[in-house]
């Protein structure tokens, strides 16, 4: 494994004036909601609480009229707003009941938000216990960075202790598909004053996939880990050079991407993970690694922006 640090400096960061918190009465999202007012109260952002509610028919069995349902929603955005408020006197908080689909109601407000957070169940024993949630079908749609964050478990007591650390997934892939993740990364790190570790996980090539050329790089570069290691590098470099007063750790290590992203996670206070483009519909793929950290991270999952 190699590792590179890069000395720290406060850098600008791009102002985010609104965080949005979809609410929706469980202890999950009500986490979400204590995650949100402390991002924001940490930027001296605005916090947003919504909750999306609409009627269910009389055919649906739920025991209370249309009026009683209101209330019930009415009371889940009061609950949120009394919970941060309290920990949180100056923060300034708006709520708003949306009279919509949760899914519709969420990626539209994912177009307003400057970042919209959202409670996950994750660590399902099962590997589609998220599969069909609406953080999940939300995620696939939104146009903006979602967070998810999970309620607090028995077993967290046994974690290590969070670092501070923000942790962010680079591939090897061109610089317009990892600049959403490595912008809301930097922008994290620097608003905590927190170390930044950029984790890329490698694979040995078969034999068929090299060429003359590859084989000269990896010679020049001094072996295969080493030229992982000089492309992540070359990468990162414009985003150090804009914040320079993050403290950069570079980690490569050969492995599953998965595997070595959750590894890292284990102590970190932020995991940051790209998104693949829309494709028909709108609607973007979640990959494997994604999945993974959505599933197992311990700590809040950030999914970066994709155009």
């Amino acid at each position: 494994m190699g590792t590179h640090t890069h000395t720290p400096v406060t850098p600008e960061v791009p102002m985010l004036t609104t965080l949005t918190v979809g609410l929706e009465g469980t202890d999950h999202s009500l986490a979400a909601a204590d995650w949100a007012a402390a991002e924001a109260a940490r930027r001296g952002a605005a916090l947003r609480l919504v909750h999306a509610w609409a009627p269910r028919p009389l055919d649906v069995p739920v025991a209370a009229d249309a009026e009683v349902q209101r209330k019930w929603a009415e009371d889940v955005l009061k609950e949120g707003e009394r919970r941060v408020t309290a920990a949180h006197p100056g923060l300034e908080v708006g709520t708003r009941l949306l009279s919509d689909d949760p899914v519709s109601a969420l990626v539209a407000e994912s177009a307003r938000a400057g970042l919209l957070v959202l409670g996950s169940r994750g660590h399902g024993t099962l590997v589609g216990h998220l599969i069909g949630s609406v953080a999940l079908r939300v995620l696939r749609q939104a146009t903006g960075p979602v967070v998810l964050v999970r309620r607090p478990r028995e077993d967290d007591a046994e974690r290590p202790a969070a670092t501070g650390e923000v942790v962010v997934g680079v591939p090897d892939a061109d610089e317009a598909v990892v600049a959403p993740a490595l912008d809301l990364a930097f922008e994290a790190a620097a608003v905590r004053g927190a170390r930044l570790r950029v984790v890329r996980a490698w694979t040995i090539p078969p034999v068929f996939a090299w060429s003359a050329g590859s084989s000269y790089l990896a010679a020049e570069a001094g072996g295969l880990e080493e030229l992982q290691e000089q492309r992540l590098a070359d990468v990162v470099r414009p985003w150090r050079e804009r914040y320079p007063r993050v403290e950069v750790v570079e980690d490569v290590e050969l492995g599953s991407a998965a595997e070595v992203l959750l590894a890292r996670s284990g102590s970190a206070c932020l995991l940051v993970v790209g998104r693949h483009a829309a494709g028909e519909h709108g609607v973007r793929r979640i990959g494997s690694v994604t999945h993974a950290a959505l599933h197992h991270a311990p700590c809040p999952v950030a999914v970066a922006a994709r155009p």
